[in-house]
């Protein structure tokens, strides 16, 4: 199944550290961030799932539920979640998924089909395309997706700012420009005319070109 921006968000049943989920009913109105990981007790994986577990509090306060998953089962999860605890001094806060079938792994499109259907004797390598990301909207659309070899750690900073793009740009019709952050100004998108964008940006805009308006952040 070829997953892309603005295609549902796949559904399903699993059992997390959390005890089990259906994955719909548990995002509920909210948003969610999905983040896969190939094994337990792995390097990289465990400073990014202390780096989560540091951070959830702003993803709370922007309304977003996060879950990691791992092909490993979830009694593998507990015993990794004391060593993420001891070296990144944050515990882990939220649930892992236990994917010991490959079946969500395959349904977000990770790993090819000839995977198998077992972890069991698998590596990290043999799971490495197992390190994707998918942003989630209340409506249960994919938002944004990006996937991250496994020598390099993902940025969670990152992807709280496309957070914050992603619930301002739902909200309003702007657009963020490249490297935005909070507080910065957006772009008004070319859907709105002048007349139009007078009446819905008090604080006015600057127009760099016809194209290209730039208004305080609403």
């Amino acid at each position: 199944m070829s997953l892309r921006i603005n295609s549902v968000a796949p559904d399903f049943s699993a059992d997390t550290t959390h005890g089990t989920i259906d994955f719909h009913d548990w995002i509920d109105d909210s948003w969610a961030i999905l983040f896969s990981h190939p094994k337990d007790f792995t390097p990289v994986c465990t400073t990014e799932l202390g780096a989560v577990a540091r951070l959830k509090s702003e993803f709370d306060k922007r309304g977003c539920k996060v879950i990691g998953l791992s092909v490993d089962p979830v009694e593998s999860h507990a015993r990794w979640a004391m060593d993420i605890e001891a070296t990144q001094g944050a515990a882990v806060n939220y649930p892992i998924i236990g994917d010991t079938r490959l079946e969500v792994a395959k349904l977000y499109d990770m790993p090819p089909d000839e995977a198998g259907d077992t972890s069991e004797g698998r590596t990290p390598a043999d799971n490495a395309t197992v390190r994707s990301v998918f942003l989630i909207g209340p409506d249960k659309k994919i938002k944004a997706m990006f996937a991250y070899p496994m020598a390099s750690g993902r940025n969670f900073d990152e992807i709280l700012r496309l957070l914050d793009s992603l619930q301002l740009t739902a909200w309003h019709p702007v657009a963020t420009p490249a490297n935005w952050k909070q507080g910065d100004d957006v772009i008004i998108v070319t859907s709105v005319s002048d007349e139009q964008a007078k009446q819905r940006f008090p604080k006015g805009f600057h127009a760099i070109t016809p194209y290209l308006r730039l208004t305080p952040q609403p």
